[in-house]
């Protein structure tokens, strides 16, 4: 693919190979388009592997889902081989982490992308308005990458910011704080008959594997919050530690769990490398109590230990670009439709705030059962800047509404859109903005997608 004395000419650069960029490269590509994946790590599927981002959040109506086509596929693809599965809600995004990187990887591979890990954005190249490619840096030098059409799915909108894009971060309402973001967690060699018998005989609800699921927030009366405080008074967890407490079975790995905890409050910039930093090193202690509380506390625990600490922290929200179209909670809130909808969610307003308590105070917006929004094309179209589509929990929406769409079947959604509007922008030699986003919408339907 050359050298790094050399530049690589492209049609369509994607960087970042996680949950929107690894599905917008499968689009390009699928579309005839020359496809460069660029990612930090070594593997795809960023949150979701990296970070252990796992069950995806439910977002179906009627035990069918709002966003098909790749999205689908992926899921589908995990089902097969007992790495993902179905549960009777209708949510099929209960995978594997490991072997999801497994099958992004098939997927990229068989749709002729080339993929290029262990790589940063140096420098986003502009020419007159445009970008024009990409300078990266690795351990082999610097590798500078020309592209007809570049997607930004970094997740924190680093390509859109390097290039001069607008954009907005936190909470206008709340001093311009971010969400807080998670450092997760595994712990193998779990009785789960145990632990779900444990947690029936408290009076909650577990399931069975594969689909257990418990959790606790102070002040919402649930189970384990008698147990999280007997925990705090006995000197093994902190206060802090109980704010918010969940786990999730994991399909083709019986015997784990997954956690989705503990919740980082303090130092929540998600761009700044010593709020990542700190998150990382407080997040790992916080796991270490965990332990010793799982351990000691829940019947099941007794023998397990930490399987893997996510290497990534969980980032929820930090930058947003400004596009052509800014959604808004009274869109998620009304359940507003668009002419150019590239995807649809009836999932809630869900905002992690930093602030201790808040929880217990928020309106989380659902929407009426059998009701959904859309989100248009416009949102993944920087105001600014030409040759450039944002995909990912990155695109144009205000602080709320991005709790709202931030889930995982939306950013895959928000990926194939953007992959096919590449495709779709060099097929009629068209800018982004100037894209119908009905003929987009017209041929995402056609490729699988539920936008009818």
């Amino acid at each position: 693919m050359g050298n790094f004395d050399d530049s690589i000419d492209t049609d369509v650069l994607v960087i970042g190979g996680g949950t929107a960029g690894v599905v917008a490269a499968i689009a390009s590509a699928r579309m005839g388009k020359r496809t460069i994946l660029v990612e930090q790590n070594g593997f795809l599927g960023g949150t979701a592997t990296a970070a252990l981002v796992t069950p995806m959040m439910a977002n179906h109506i009627n035990r069918l889902p709002l966003n098909t086509g790749i999205c689908e596929e992926i899921n589908q693809r995990l089902e097969r081989t007992g790495d993902g599965a179905l549960a009777s809600d209708g949510n099929s995004g209960w995978f594997n982490p490991e072997k999801l990187k497994f099958v992004l990887e098939d997927l990229v591979l068989e749709a002729g992308v080339e993929c290029i890990y262990y790589s940063f954005v140096h420098e986003v190249l502009v020419d007159q308005g445009r970008v024009a490619g990409i300078v990266l840096h690795n351990k082999s030098g610097k590798l500078r990458i020309n592209s007809r059409l570049t997607i930004d799915a970094s997740g924190d909108a680093d390509v859109a910011f390097k290039a001069g894009v607008p954009f907005e971060s936190g909470n206008p309402f709340n001093e311009g704080k971010n969400q807080a973001m998670s450092m997760r967690f595994h712990m193998g060699q779990v009785d789960l008959p145990r632990v779900a018998a444990f947690i029936r005989s408290i009076g909650g609800y577990c399931g069975d594997y594969p689909f257990m699921h418990a959790a606790s927030v102070w002040g919402h009366n649930l189970p384990l919050e008698p147990l999280l405080r007997k925990a705090v008074d006995d000197g093994i967890l902190e206060m802090s530690d109980g704010d918010y407490f969940q786990f999730f079975s994991v399909p083709g790995r019986p015997g784990e769990l997954a956690f989705n905890c503990p919740r980082i409050t303090e130092r929540v910039d998600g761009t700044n490398v010593f709020h990542l930093t700190d998150a990382a090193q407080r997040g790992r202690r916080i796991i270490a109590r965990f332990e010793r509380f799982l351990k000691a506390y829940i019947p099941g625990f007794e023998e397990s230990y930490i399987v893997m600490t996510s290497q990534m922290v969980g980032v929820r929200e930090s930058r947003r670009i400004v596009g052509s179209y800014t959604l808004s909670q009274n869109d998620v809130r009304q359940g507003a439709k668009f002419e150019d909808a590239i995807a649809r969610s009836c999932y809630p307003i869900d905002v992690h705030s930093p602030n201790r308590g808040d929880e217990q105070k928020l309106d989380f917006g659902n929407l009426p059962e059998g009701q959904y929004h859309e989100i248009p094309y416009r949102c993944l179209v920087p105001m600014v800047m030409d040759s450039l589509l944002v995909a990912g929990r990155c695109i144009s929406a205000d602080f709320h509404a991005q709790s709202a769409i931030r889930i995982e079947s939306n950013c895959r959604a928000f990926g194939e859109a953007a992959g096919t509007a590449a495709a779709l922008c060099i097929d009629h030699g068209l800018e982004p903005r100037n894209l119908s986003g009905i003929l987009l919408r017209k041929i995402l339907y056609e490729r699988g997608c539920n936008l009818l």
